[in-house]
């Protein structure tokens, strides 16, 4: 089989590109395809591959400010020409699922979430309800909806992260889907005990979603202490809102972000996710996950053994739900039970059952 992988954007090492990396493994004679590459920003598997970009890879500014360019991006996935490849796999989040494959090729598309920023989650993103910003917003998420909705007849069986994720697959595509968890850690991972310190943590990019603002506001009124480590495009609001026990920590490397998951008290979930590739991290090390009881979370936490949920966002909630954590009995057998269910080795061959399944 020749096969292509296409991939929204590659400009940094995230939980999609951790999926990406998978299906490299999985495919190794593959040829990659993506809208926006910056070199130097990924992993060694995903840098040596054969990358085909689309003309979005030449717009200026494209760095720093690649997402203004979305109105662009339905165009650009669609001028890639996959003539030629029998299996089409898309890691999608945004419009990677919208390629246009040949008649003959079959197109398998993993799914991250539907492009959240014109479904479910808007108004976070584009809060306005008045003035021009509003009404061009308006006007171009109407169209990227709709053609969100018809590329969605391009793909031949769709897979996803979650179960969550696969009920609005069903409800704005109108398509049945398999769950694959994506793969989180390598195969054979076996979870340790470590001491803790009296910290709690939250590993996040900064973004509304998140909800590092609700973390913030119960941890001023607890005076516990929080450890965030993360950065993006709320960072200046976020920077202005932290009290002396809350602690920001930036540009740290990966052994240092996994010194922290091993020691936190307890690591922070607030926001609703698709799935959320952090709270397993956090169990890979036996810290339990306080986190907001919606979402992918539900998948991944086992409540009452490797963490707890609260029902309200609102830093009262999240501050009650810590001290319930303290009422449980933590033993490592339950985070083992729980991570097993992510490993990079399940990810790759329920993947290749699924291709073997549909060719």
């Amino acid at each position: 089989m020749k096969v292509a992988i296409i991939h929204d954007w590659l400009t940094g090492m995230r939980g999609g590109e951790v999926v990406l990396d998978a299906l490299l493994k999985a495919y190794p004679e593959a040829d990659l395809f993506t809208l926006f590459y910056n070199p130097g920003k990924l992993n060694a598997r995903i840098e040596e591959r054969k990358i085909t970009t689309a003309f979005t890879n030449s717009l200026p500014g494209k760095e720093r400010y690649y997402r203004y360019y979305l109105p662009l991006f339905p165009t650009a996935i669609e001028s890639l020409d996959l003539k030629g490849y029998d299996l089409v796999l898309s890691s999608s989040h945004c419009v990677a699922k919208g390629v246009i494959p040949h008649p003959t090729s079959l197109h398998i598309s993993y799914i991250h979430s539907p492009m959240r920023y014109v479904w479910d989650m808007y108004y976070e993103y584009f809060p306005a309800r008045s003035g021009l910003k509003f009404f061009l917003l308006q006007t171009i998420s109407n169209y990227l909806r709709t053609w969100d909705v018809a590329s969605s007849q391009r793909v031949d069986f769709f897979t996803c992260n979650s179960d969550f994720v696969g009920k609005r697959i069903q409800k704005y595509y109108r398509r049945e889907y398999q769950v694959i968890h994506p793969p989180c850690l390598p195969e054979g991972f076996r979870v340790q005990d470590h001491s803790k310190q009296d910290y709690y943590l939250m590993v996040s990019a900064f973004a509304p979603y998140k909800r590092i603002d609700l973390a913030i506001e119960a941890f001023r009124k607890n005076g516990k202490k929080l450890i965030l480590i993360g950065g993006g495009q709320d960072e200046k609001k976020i920077a202005k809102m932290l009290p002396p026990n809350v602690e920001w920590k930036k540009g740290l490397s990966r052994t240092e972000v996994i010194f922290h998951y091993k020691h936190a008290r307890a690591f922070l979930f607030p926001g609703m996710e698709d799935f959320g590739i952090t709270p397993v991290e956090a169990q890979a090390y036996g810290t339990p996950v306080v986190a907001y009881g919606k979402g992918g979370a539900l998948e991944t936490v086992l409540e009452g053994k490797t963490g707890v949920f609260f029902q309200e966002q609102s830093p009262e909630a999240i501050n009650e739900a810590i001290r319930e954590l303290d009422k449980i009995n933590l033993r490592r057998r339950d985070f083992q039970r729980s991570v097993d269910r992510f490993t990079e080795e399940k990810f790759i061959n329920e993947i290749r059952k699924t291709v073997d399944r549909h060719k």
